[in-house]
């Protein structure tokens, strides 16, 4: 029997039979781990425990402890788990596929009868039922003629179309959860009841066409999340629970801040106070962005092929542009124009304009860029997936010496930015050079030591991301996490020598002669659409004072109040606060639940005990109390809240 040599993560390595399995390895170290093993993970690949290692590898033993491994595994078993109680419960329901995905899974069935939100408590209770009888799980590789065979004599046509998708050189791997079997690329745990029966969920039902193909059969979907324990499920769902109160879609109608409609997908229409936070948010940026040296530019929104075809995109990224043809006057052929995807190669053009020296780097420019891209209708989601957006954008043409410090400043730009909006704290992910890549290892050594001492020098942690920068440059990645933990990657920097060579962008040297600039091409907030998205979902409605669309509402409790409430309104606008009057013969407690639910942050109500001594009644929203205060203290107050942080 031939030998093979498994080095494990300690470094040591010991000699077993070739084909032994990851289960008899962890039966060789200890029989604690062999009863604690789930899976391993072989020369990077994660391997089943029944699967046989043939030749000299890395391996590590995983346990309930390594969550990612633990995770996959508990998931893809309980997509099969969910699949065999349907067939147990329905048998004439077809199968199809049943991938893992982000906290969970789903599996695509074919069945006459549409299934119910009822029908997922029967499968739950039936899946328990599988669970709790621990049934082996086994996997055999077969060849393609017997699978084929096995699938046809059982009338699952489905996985006789996925096995002819399959690549002939591709194992078929059949696994069996007792005596239901499936088509599955594997790994798997070792017996049904290895799963956590109290840390799944069914959770809904959808529509899915076979193989996303409108011209195939209409399936019917369920999707499931799962973790590794009852806890940890129990703080997913209140999460999800917390997410559907903070939807932005939702609390977009509540504040009337916006509206979508078929007529113009993926596109935004802004109500007046869905603008003013727009407004504002972009106002605030273009005055930190004057403070910090760009110089704003605007470029145009339909461009000539010829551009996109010089900068690379039109090869590269054409099924993501939006194609505009005219008739030109006296062309022998329609022009073929685009809407700008990205502002990157107009920038170019700005920068090419004019004879630029070393003196005039580093230059950068800055642009709230209109751009629009396809994206497909399923993944459009509210004003955070959209089609048509803008960029705080901006590109820094410099040398390759001034990379580090521009990185820096750059750092603590974005960092005084996220905190005036309420994110004191983020990520950085540092991606370096891919496999396929333009420029020397020189270069790239001295642009991605750039980088890395650029995040030192302001005090920051960083995590990296080997392999994952551009072909052109490294890029970091900053990523904020909002108020239930969920992730959001904004703002980016990268380094490109790339398009600056393409569009032909140089300046003239210190020695007289002319060179390549490197063009930095960074956002701070990303999209202003998908940003406004999460601040509002961040803060649940209740914007920061100084962004709030309508900060104050003057409300009258009695008629003869209502001059007051327009003097009251009239000296708040004059101190720089968004207040709007209501005079409306309703009584006070239905105007505070109105203007609550709208997201209003302070309501001041005024009766005739307050016209007399000039004071009004403060309402916080949130608040269950109120306090009668003072006119001008008041106003006063509000006033400085109401000052963005940038001016105050």
């Amino acid at each position: 029997m031939a030998q093979i040599s498994l080095t494990f993560p300690d470094g040591n390595a010991r000699d077993y039979d070739a084909g032994v399995t990851a289960a008899e390895v962890a039966e060789s170290i200890s029989k604690s781990l062999a009863k604690k093993a789930i899976s391993a993970t072989v020369n990077g690949a994660h391997y089943d425990l029944a699967w046989p290692i043939e030749a000299d590898a890395q391996i590590a033993i995983h346990t309930m402890a390594d969550e990612a491994q633990a995770n996959e595994l508990v998931r893809h078993d309980l997509a099969h788990i969910m699949a065999r109680a349907v067939q147990e419960i329905w048998p004439d329901t077809k199968v199809t596929i049943g991938p893992v995905i982000k906290d969970g899974w789903y599996y695509d069935f074919d069945r006459k009868e549409p299934f119910t939100p009822e029908d997922l408590g029967l499968i739950e209770k039936k899946m328990k039922e599988i669970i709790n009888k621990r049934d082996p799980v086994r996997t055999e590789v077969w060849d393609r003629a017997r699978a084929i065979k096995h699938y046809e004599d059982n009338d699952e046509p489905y996985k006789v179309e996925l096995i002819d998708a399959i690549p002939g050189d591709e194992p078929l791997r059949m696994y069996w959860h007792g005596d239901w079997q499936d088509l599955c690329r594997g790994p798997h745990l070792q017996h049904t009841g290895q799963v956590p029966g109290d840390a799944f969920k069914l959770m809904s039902i959808a529509g899915a066409y076979w193989r996303g193909d409108s011209s195939r059969a209409m399936l019917q979907r369920i999707y499931g999340v799962a973790f590794t324990g009852k806890e940890k499920l129990r703080a997913h769902l209140n999460m999800l629970e917390e997410a559907a109160k903070r939807d932005h879609r939702k609390l977009g109608r509540e504040m009337d801040l916006f509206h979508m409609q078929e007529e113009a997908p993926g596109q935004i229409f802004w109500h007046p106070n869905g603008w003013m936070i727009y407004t504002q948010l972009q106002d605030y940026m273009r005055r930190k962005q004057r403070a910090g040296g760009y110089r704003e530019i605007n470029t145009p929104q339909v461009v000539d092929r010829k551009l996109w075809e010089a900068s690379g995109h039109w090869d590269k990224y054409q099924e993501h542009m939006f194609i505009v043809e005219v008739e030109e006057e006296h062309a022998k052929e329609k022009a073929v124009n685009a809407l700008k995807p990205m502002n990157c190669p107009c920038h170019v053009q700005v920068f090419n304009q004019g004879l630029k020296s070393y003196r005039d780097l580093p230059l950068r420019l800055a642009e709230f860029g209109s751009c629009t891209r396809y994206e497909p209708s399923g993944a459009l989601h509210g004003i955070m997936r959209v089609r048509g957006f803008t960029q705080d954008d901006a590109h820094i043409f410099c040398t390759e010496d001034q990379i580090e410090a521009e990185c820096a400043r750059f750092i603590n730009f974005l960092a005084e930015i996220y905190a005036d909006l309420g994110f004191e704290n983020f990520e950085i992910k540092f991606a370096t050079r891919p496999e396929q890549r333009v420029g020397s290892d020189e270069s790239w050594d001295h642009v991605e030591g750039a980088l890395e001492a650029a995040i030192k020098a302001t005090g920051r942690a960083f995590t990296l991301e080997p392999g994952d920068g551009a072909f052109y440059g490294p890029k970091l990645d900053f990523y904020l996490t909002d108020a239930i933990g969920r992730v959001w990657q904004c703002g980016t920097f990268q380094v490109d020598p790339n398009l600056p060579e393409r569009l032909g962008a140089t300046y003239i040297g210190e020695d007289g002669a002319k060179h390549r600039p490197y063009m930095l091409h960074r956002a701070t907030l990303g999209s202003f659409e998908r940003f406004i998205g999460i601040l509002i979902e961040e803060h649940a409605g209740k914007l920061p004072f100084w962004l709030a669309p309508r900060q104050v509402v003057v409300a009258s409790i009695t008629s003869e109040a209502d001059d007051y409430v327009h003097e009251v309104a009239a000296g708040l606008t004059a101190a720089g606060v968004r207040a709007q009057v209501d005079v409306r013969n309703e009584k006070i407690n239905y105007k505070v639940r109105e203007h609550s639910v709208g997201k209003v942050p302070v309501i001041l109500a005024v009766g005739a005990r307050e016209v007399e001594d000039r004071t009004v009644s403060v309402r916080r929203l949130g608040d269950k109390q109120t306090s009668v205060q003072p006119l001008d203290a008041v106003t006063a107050a509000l006033g400085r809240e109401a000052t963005p942080p940038d001016l105050l």
